[in-house]
């Protein structure tokens, strides 16, 4: 079974890394909600949170966390939407959450959401840059 997310985990794939963890890969999302929206999945292949081992939970979510305070940082946030879909919606059968900045009056009604591309491969690499640097310890 092929797997995008697999694929990205390993470097078999191009993708503009946030956070290279032990247990967990963030990257930004190549269509994102908006700039800054990152996708932050297990390192191993788990299809949804329910096949996610429970000792693995804890130790992922604590990298969600640090991504998500992470994108309220970087990216100037008021806050942030972070969700994951099980089976239903998820595009890629690989568990991912994802970690989206959100600002009052950002223009999003209900889960209907425009989704766009980054205005070139150096607005995404400076995203994700200003990201990692909001990682630091």
């Amino acid at each position: 079974m092929e797997c995008i997310f697999c694929d990205i985990v390993a470097g078999r794939r191009e993708s503009h890394r946030v956070l290279d963890a032990e247990d967990a890969v963030a990257f930004l999302d190549a269509r994102p909600l908006f700039p800054g929206h990152t996708l932050v999945v297990p390192r191993a292949h788990h299809e949804t949170l329910t096949d996610l081992p429970v000792p693995d939970v804890g130790p992922f979510f604590t990298q969600v966390r640090r991504v998500t305070a992470a994108v309220e940082t970087g990216m100037e946030a008021a806050g942030s939407f972070v969700a994951a879909n099980n089976r239903v919606s998820q595009s890629v059968p690989h568990f991912h959450v994802h970690v989206v900045p959100r600002n009052r009056k950002d223009g999003l009604r209900g889960f209907f959401w425009p989704r766009s591309r980054y205005g070139s491969e150096e607005e995404a690499a400076a995203v994700a840059a200003t990201l990692r640097s909001a990682l630091a310890p």
